[in-house]
């Protein structure tokens, strides 16, 4: 059930939720182990057979590549007007500015349900590659959350109750431009706002998760896989039992990089904190409102992007 494929990560294979001749349970209760021991430990895993298809991932990978590819002001058609605040981020088209660490530029898209999204007219079949992704990641999504409530031991649909609404999910087409000999960043080192987060990647490579010795070890991308990890808000609900865990993405002098990244979040007005069920002797982290915890890291990263001096803001802003 788990390999490392030459990976620092666990491999799961999601195959037994899917067919009906695992009679006994023993695959699904297998696979349910290994997710359980990786959030406790790296915080990531991978996952195969988990029925977004090939075909599809390659596809969007392929044309945003192209779309990417377009002069500037072609994809300027997209980008949000000014000032636009849609929960929880805006749609459309962005990149960091020039004096950034981060070196990157992407695409955000929100639920397409929300008729918020800005799609791009070229390349052709884009938007409709999106807008799949989105519905396939965001399924994929809910059953590694019936996984987490089955490793958490929470009553059945406990966390499928929790967390109902899907107005917050968002999913990224995201860009890494080649590295420079002055610096390599695409993305700086970061722990996700998210509860789950699903990356896709191209043959490039690039994603780095810091491990307990403090070293960064890469994630090599395996074909046809995705790529999961913990984000904060599980971090949260656990106590801590699970880890939503630093990592980055290191540019290649050589290539181009190109990914989509899938995040489940809760509602903004959601109330955060320690499940009692799992808090053992005491509480690790004070409650808060999704939606403010989302308003403290946007304005800890847009002062980074300034190059302002500015304490880091992550989930520990919580804790006891």
């Amino acid at each position: 059930m788990a390999a490392s494929n030459g990976s620092t990560i666990p491999t799961v294979d999601l195959s037994p939720f899917f067919v009906g001749d695992d009679l006994d349970g023993v695959a699904r209760a297998r696979a349910t182990e290994v997710v359980h021991e990786a959030c406790q430990s790296s915080g990531f895993f991978r996952v195969v057979n988990h029925g977004v298809p090939r075909e599809l991932m390659a596809c969007a990978l392929e044309l945003q590549a192209l779309f990417f590819a377009l002069p500037d002001e072609e994809k300027a058609k997209v980008r949000p007007a000014e000032g636009t605040t849609s929960p929880p981020f805006p749609a459309g088209h962005a990149r960091q500015p020039t004096h950034s660490v981060d070196k990157n530029e992407l695409l955000l898209v929100l639920h397409p349900k929300l008729w918020l999204n800005l799609y791009p007219a070229e390349p052709a079949g884009f938007r409709e590659a999106l807008v799949e992704c989105h519905a396939k990641l965001t399924e994929l999504a809910l059953l590694i959350q019936e996984l987490l409530n089955d490793c958490l031991g929470l009553p059945t649909g406990f966390l499928r109750e929790y967390n109902d609404d899907r107005t917050f999910d968002f999913m990224s087409a995201r860009h890494s431009f080649p590295a420079t000999k002055e610096e390599n960043t695409g993305t700086r080192p970061h722990q996700d706002i998210s509860c789950v987060s699903f990356v896709v990647q191209d043959g490039v490579g690039g994603l780095e998760v810091l491990g307990p010795d403090g070293d960064w070890a890469p994630v090599e991308p395996v074909e046809g896989s995705i790529v999961v990890n913990i984000g904060d808000v599980v971090q949260v609900l656990s106590n801590g039992k699970f880890r939503s865990v630093m990592h980055r993405v290191v540019r290649n002098p050589a290539a181009h990089r190109y990914s989509l990244v899938f995040f489940l979040n809760v509602h903004g007005d959601k109330w955060v904190e320690p499940l009692p069920q799992l808090v053992g002797e005491a509480p690790r982290y004070s409650g808060f409102k999704y939606g403010d915890y989302l308003q403290l890291r946007a304005r800890y990263t847009k002062a980074y992007q300034l190059l302002k001096p500015v304490d880091l803001v992550d989930i520990t802003h919580y804790a006891i």
